[in-house]
């Protein structure tokens, strides 16, 4: 892509997905993804009634009055964002492709984070590791990730998501708040994603068009598998035939549903032709609410 529209498609996710981190999803996003652990502030003199438990001996020692340690929340989290760039985003019907969704969701989680003072990071995967951007904070750092997002030329075709696990946990040891986003048109990653859930907060967003939940009645048509290249004839006009498909997506969908349950991972599932903010929204309220 040539530099110039390269920058204007960069300027133009910018502009769209900041506005809504800004107006909608700063306070949502704060309130859903707190800080996991407790950071050391300052040391006051002993009140009675507090913990004795915080008392810190070296300070009363040395000024002979008792003084206690003060504790706030840990602010600051990494996030990650674990991104499938497969053959199998090429594919659209509505409003966006599916590697276009998966860009602004991107971008807005990635501003989201950044007014939250957090650091954020991505692996971008195939059917192999295609690259890793380190967690850092700031505008330039989002708005290369942005640049990679609507750029990078991935050398796989394929899905490998248990790999792409397998990678992040070894990666980033301090414990993350980590966004799986892929339609999950893959098999083989369930134990990658239980040992991934177990050190890191995963939450998982679903990416689907909506001619992959049915097939609509073209008569016999010609479909290609955009990650294998495979071809093969299907007569879409046999109600059967449509039927079949429909009730495989529908037992898919139902197997990832138990997948996340079991592994206590909050979901999204969202569609190529819908306003992604409500199922954020949704998402944001109810980690909230358990938190």
């Amino acid at each position: 892509m040539e530099t110039t529209e390269l920058l204007k498609k960069v300027r133009k996710i910018e502009i769209k997905t900041r506005g809504l981190s800004n107006q909608i999803f700063s306070g949502e996003y704060h309130s859903a993804f707190k800080g996991r652990g407790m950071a050391f502030s300052e040391v006051r003199e002993y009140i009675p009634g507090d913990d004795i438990r915080s008392i810190d001996w070296n300070v009363t020692a040395r000024l002979n009055h008792p003084y206690v340690k003060i504790f706030e929340e840990e602010r600051e989290l990494t996030v990650m964002l674990l991104v499938d760039i497969s053959a199998s985003g090429d594919f659209g019907t509505k409003k966006l492709f599916k590697r276009e969704l998966i860009t602004e969701l991107c971008a807005v989680l990635s501003f989201s984070a950044i007014q939250n003072n957090d650091k954020i990071g991505i692996i971008f995967f195939t059917d192999r590791i295609e690259k890793f951007i380190p967690p850092k904070k700031g505008k330039s750092h989002i708005l290369r990730i942005i640049r990679e997002l609507i750029d990078f030329q991935p050398e796989g075709k394929g899905t490998d998501i248990g790999l792409a696990l397998r990678y992040f946990t070894n990666m980033i040891k301090k414990r993350s708040i980590s966004f799986l986003i892929t339609d999950f048109l893959s098999t083989g990653f369930n134990d990658a994603l239980k040992i991934a859930s177990r050190k890191h907060d995963l939450v998982a967003i679903r990416i689907y068009d909506k001619y992959e939940t049915q097939l609509p009645d073209f008569g016999l048509i010609r479909l290609q598998d955009a990650e294998t290249g495979k071809l093969l004839w299907v007569d879409t006009a046999n109600r059967s035939v449509r039927e079949n498909y429909r009730q495989n997506w529908i037992r898919r969908q139902q197997e990832l549903d138990s997948i996340f349950t079991r592994s206590g991972i909050d979901q999204a599932k969202i569609a190529t032709d819908e306003n992604y903010v409500q199922p954020l929204i949704n998402l944001f309220k109810k980690r909230e609410k358990r938190h």
